[in-house]
């Protein structure tokens, strides 16, 4: 998008992580702001930390639920009329070996992770398509949903399917209606606050998963462990809006790990 001054950001998962930078970021921008999450006292922090006179406002919204993504997009429109930039963006994580995996924890994932998007594409794009003016999309995947790495069976199906669903999405709009551009921002591992997502499960999805501890565990420390900051990603995926770029893959050896992949396909191997 050439010009971001005085368009409107609508951010899911904005009250921690990427979706709060994201949010800074937009503010400093001087663009409208709403904001979106379950975690309400987290979106009051994030607009506590917005540039002074920036507009804005919050929303609870519940991504995995239809009606609540409605709700976000008809309050985005009546408010500001438009939206320009959609980050969908939230997201949940649990670890751990596919079976060990309960049900609640795939409806809990694919809910968030991946009918979240589908939800936000049904709800904001059509309305995008009547605006008739330049918009983007950026879908929040994961470098899970370009590699495999053991231990994430749940989580990494549920981005997979995000990097598929994304593709999709900007072969068809770039077909149909191009002023409507896609991003596809695939980070690895940033202190985000995901790996303690699980304060934020609906009690009605809380089956016990005995080892769900431990494999946490080891995620949090992979987390600590990585070099760029939440800051430093919503950076990069503002400047990928800016520029029409559709791959945002912050993490440069993640690269490499993917060209292994395709190889390993490509040449009938074993993955590597």
């Amino acid at each position: 998008m050439k010009s971001l001054k005085g368009r409107v950001a609508v951010i899911t998962g904005a009250g921690s992580g990427f979706g709060r930078e994201l949010a800074i970021l937009c503010a400093k921008e001087d663009m409208p702001v709403v904001l979106a999450d379950v975690d309400v006292s987290g979106m009051e922090e994030t607009l506590s930390l917005l540039a002074p006179g920036s507009t804005s406002i919050a929303q609870r919204c519940d991504v995995s639920r239809p009606s609540d993504v409605d709700e976000l997009a008809d309050i985005a429109y009546r408010t500001f009329g438009e939206c320009a930039v959609l980050f969908n963006n939230a997201g949940v994580g649990a670890a751990g070996p596919a079976w060990m995996a309960t049900l609640d924890d795939w409806k809990w994932i694919i809910g968030v992770n991946l009918m979240g998007i589908v939800h936000g594409i049904r709800a904001f794009v059509p309305r995008m398509i009547e605006q008739g003016r330049e918009c983007h999309i950026v879908n929040t995947a994961s470098a899970a949903g370009l590699v495999a790495p053991a231990g994430s069976s749940v989580y990494c199906a549920s981005k997979f399917a995000v990097v598929g669903f994304t593709e999709c999405l900007f072969h068809e709009l770039r077909a149909e209606h191009p002023q409507i551009g896609v991003s596809l921002l695939c980070p690895a591992y940033v202190d985000t606050g995901i790996s303690h997502s699980d304060r934020n499960r609906p009690q009605s999805l809380r089956d016990a998963n005995p080892q769900a501890e431990k494999y946490a565990a080891q995620l949090r420390r992979a987390i600590k462990s990585g070099r760029l900051t939440a800051a430093d990603i919503a950076s990069t995926a503002l400047d990928a809006v800016k520029q029409d770029r559709f791959y945002i893959l912050p993490h440069g050896q993640i690269v490499e790990s993917v060209a292994v992949r395709m190889k390993d396909i490509v040449d009938g191997r074993q993955p590597t």
